[in-house]
């Protein structure tokens, strides 16, 4: 399957320029963001620009992944070529086939933004719950009246739940992890949920970095463009990787 990375930035345009407040607002400070009610609309609204792109047919599935880079540029792995400026939205796409030449024993950094999930089972006969590990880790924290130690606390788990996800993610996808840090961890309401705030269902994302070891090219290949975790949809799961 062909691959193509591009990077599309936003048109500096009368449409745009209108919805910028929307679709590219100021982004807050790591340390403000652990519950942002904005930002799932945010990635919402970024989720159905990147739309605008591959929108050639009414009924086609989404078959790209995408992050958003700030400034009105995003990256986006797909395996067609989006359109040529999203109905006006954005500047031509540069883009360029995806096809690293990977082998075992090779070592590469990586950025990937991510839901990490998995699937936890409670008792025999009830179904398995699916739980965001860092958001688990997080609220096994004891609780604090020190917000700044707290906010360490918090990233200290959000760290050393995101490198073990990982960890088990690259075993079923060929790497090692060798070096990680976690930048950032927030947590994300549903754009779509209509009603009270109480028991409104959210997801986290956690903005990880750091380096890797190849074990398996061909599975790590095969992996990357399906994404890791979850909420593909709203910009997670897009690893990019290159040479360290």
């Amino acid at each position: 399957m062909t691959l193509y990375l591009s990077r599309v930035t936003l048109a500096r345009s009368p449409a745009t320029t209108a919805l910028k407040a929307l679709i590219d607002p100021v982004e807050r400070s790591a340390g403000d963001r652990l519950h942002d009610p904005a930002r799932g609309r945010i990635m919402d609204a970024h989720h159905r620009l990147i739309w605008a792109l591959f929108a050639d047919s009414s009924d086609c599935n989404r078959d790209f992944l995408w992050r958003a880079e700030g400034s009105g540029r995003f990256l986006i792995l797909s395996s067609r070529l989006p359109g040529a400026d999203g109905a006006g939205l954005f500047l031509p796409p540069e883009s360029k086939s995806f096809a690293p030449d990977l082998r075992a024993g090779d070592r590469l950094s990586f950025v990937l933004r991510a839901n990490a999930t998995r699937t936890r089972r409670v008792a025999p006969g009830i179904r398995a719950q699916r739980v965001d590990v860092v958001m688990d880790a997080i609220h096994a924290l004891p609780s604090g009246r020190d917000s700044d130690a707290r906010r360490e606390t918090r990233m200290a788990a959000a760290a050393a739940a995101g490198r073990d996800w990982l960890a088990r993610q690259g075993e079923a996808a060929g790497f090692e992890v060798t070096d990680f840090a976690a930048a950032d961890y927030s947590v994300v309401p549903l754009p779509s949920h209509l009603g009270s705030r109480k028991g409104q269902p959210q997801f986290g994302v956690i903005e990880m970095a750091g380096r890797l070891s190849v074990r398996e090219p061909q599975a790590l290949l095969g992996q990357i463009p399906k994404g890791f975790g979850r909420a593909k949809a709203f910009g997670c799961g897009l690893m990019l990787i290159r040479r360290a």
